[in-house]
């Protein structure tokens, strides 16, 4: 039975080509928002979706984090590092003087920004729902237009390459996950991700409970919070650690965190990517 895989579209997107990395025999269906891969993951309408959850020049997708906090059946089941390489898309024939608005998803116009700045100082900069979305803003402008997209949707769209690499940073990477309805078995080289929150707060308790993974070696790979949406001032704190929830010392150290928070979770435990 071939594996239903659902990614954030439409076709062409960088999440695409994350998800054919991860799995080129799937069957790929796009969607248009990250929860509903969510519904559709926890629904058995597909087997996994992709979305992606941080980059490292924007930062964490919070859309995502809000999801695998809020949704329960549904965990993180293996990771994917995609580089993220910008090109700037044009019709057949368009002179890039003439440009006057330049159509991206917020992040990748943020990620250009230099490159904005300073080449195309007087265009207006115009969020697109995607990047690939974008081309199709472009095409449909009233007023010459250019797109920041990935290359392969220059082929899927008929259109030019203007510039390429037009990202400020090279190091511009985009780590997905795939999300399942369940995570993945031990593998000896894996990562597990929970959230927690306290029901009061006092000096020293996420400290504390920081100190489960010190005082056991396990190394952290990432924290950060997000607001419970509830009260101003209480979060929802994010931990990524390294090793599997059912190593004994992972497993006894989110045993002693979930007795002191109010609320916990185990987001899932997966493969890390190998570079």
């Amino acid at each position: 039975m071939i594996k239903r895989i659902g990614f954030l579209g439409p076709t062409g997107t960088y999440t695409e080509e994350a998800s054919l990395k991860y799995d080129q025999t799937a069957d790929l269906m796009p969607f248009s928002t990250i929860s509903s891969i969510g519904q559709a993951v926890s629904s058995g309408l597909i087997n996994q979706g992709v979305v992606p959850i941080e980059n490292s020049l924007e930062g964490s997708v919070t859309f995502t984090l809000d999801l695998l906090i809020s949704q329960s059946g549904l965990f993180i089941s293996d990771e994917i590092v995609l580089p993220i390489q910008h090109y700037l898309l044009g019709l057949p024939g368009i002179h890039f003087p003439d440009i006057e608005v330049i159509y991206s998803h917020p992040q990748a116009l943020a990620q250009c920004q230099t490159f904005l700045d300073q080449c195309f100082p007087k265009a207006t900069r115009t969020a697109s729902l995607s990047t690939v979305a974008a081309v199709t803003d472009m095409r449909n402008s009233q007023i010459p237009a250019a797109a920041i997209a990935p290359k392969r949707a220059a082929k899927l769209h008929n259109v030019e390459i203007i510039g390429q690499d037009i990202q400020d940073n090279s190091n511009n990477v985009t780590r997905f996950v795939v999300l399942a309805p369940q995570d993945h078995d031990r593998t000896g080289f894996d990562k597990t991700s929970i959230c927690f929150s306290f029901n009061q707060d006092s000096p020293g308790v996420l400290y504390d409970v920081l100190g489960e993974f010190a005082e056991r070696k396990i190394n952290l790979a990432k924290i950060e919070s997000r607001p419970t949406k509830e009260l101003l001032g209480q979060y929802i704190f994010l931990v990524d650690c390294e090793g599997h929830r059912e190593e004994p010392l992972v497993n006894k150290a989110l045993s002693l965190i979930s007795e002191r928070a109010n609320m916990f979770k185990i987001l899932g435990s997966y493969p890390r990517w190998d570079s």
